[in-house]
């Protein structure tokens, strides 16, 4: 009926349904500060000044309970072949309970799947009314709380830091890691490759500027492998007993092989790679995204 738009630059705008703006008009209560209220509140089932031919009107999604939601998805389900889909919106205060009953009422109602959403339940959500803008306000509130503690525990330089350069061979040529130590742990990281001026040069040098930010933030080492370990590229290498798939994850190479090398991280871009194929023994090769086998021609992608 009247919700807050979010906007570029943080503006917030308050826009209203045109049939409601229409009847409210009508009825001689179209003033911005009503519209305002209808859009902090998100409903008018409880503004008890309005006419009851409007309340019982205009009637929104968060005004139906979650459980009639489902069952208007599933009178149409029971007479179509495809998936219906319907958004079952939930309140603020919604609990893990509720949502685990509705799925468990689509079960029993024959829906073929459903999708459930908790206002406020994302940072930021395009259209936002009532509880969920409160959440939101709080969660940025938190976030900029948070951004303070990061910033104030940036590790400014020291005038003389101890370290080693390694030479990877990477699918683009070689590169030289210099990993910088502050009390025996990586401090700041420098990648080289290439000559001055080519792009992947500039590449290179910025993801060792952003993990040297981590490093210097506190992020632990682990985490900042965990992010950039297993990231393919399109010139894949072989070392030892595995692949090195780009500059990022010979990075990552290097760290964990230097400070982690009682424990394997396990990488948010996993992908399992071997030097030989699992059906003739012969050597792999990495094209076009896919580990083949040129002897028997075994494949796998992803």
């Amino acid at each position: 009926l009247s919700f807050t738009r979010n906007i570029l630059d943080g503006e917030h705008l308050v826009e209203v349904n045109p049939y409601f703006e229409a009847a409210m008009k009508d009825s001689g209560l179209d003033e911005p500060t009503v519209m305002e209220k209808v859009a902090e509140l998100g409903s008018i089932g409880d503004m008890d000044f309005l006419p009851d031919d409007i309340r019982s009107t205009f009637v929104t999604a968060m005004d139906i309970s979650p459980e009639w939601h489902l069952r208007m998805q599933a009178a149409f389900q029971r007479h179509t072949d495809n998936a219906v889909s319907k958004t079952v919106n939930l309140p603020n205060s919604a609990t893990e309970g509720d949502i685990a009953a509705i799925y468990r009422m689509a079960y029993r109602e024959g829906c073929k799947g459903v999708t459930v959403y908790r206002d406020g339940c994302k940072s930021v959500q395009v259209l936002a009314t009532g509880e969920g803008q409160k959440k939101m306000d709080a969660g940025d509130s938190a976030t900029d709380a948070g951004a303070s503690t990061v910033n104030a525990a940036y590790r400014s330089r020291p005038d003389v830091l101890s370290g080693f350069t390694q030479k990877v061979q990477t699918g683009l040529g070689a590169m030289y890691l210099t990993v910088n130590e502050e009390d025996g742990k990586p401090f700041e990281v420098f990648a080289t490759i290439g000559k001055s001026g080519h792009s992947i040069t500039a590449k290179a040098e910025a993801i060792g500027r952003l993990v040297s930010l981590a490093l210097r933030s506190g992020v632990p080492v682990r985490d900042v492998v965990a992010q950039i370990k297993g990231i393919g590229g399109e010139h894949p290498v072989f070392r030892g007993k595995g692949l090195l798939l780009s500059i990022p994850d010979a990075i990552a190479w290097v760290l964990e092989k230097r400070y982690l090398t009682d424990e394997h991280v396990k990488s948010v871009n996993d992908i399992e790679v071997s030097k030989k194929c699992p059906e003739c023994g012969k050597p792999l090769l990495f094209q076009e995204g896919c580990l083949n086998c040129p002897a028997c021609g075994f494949s796998r992608c992803g």
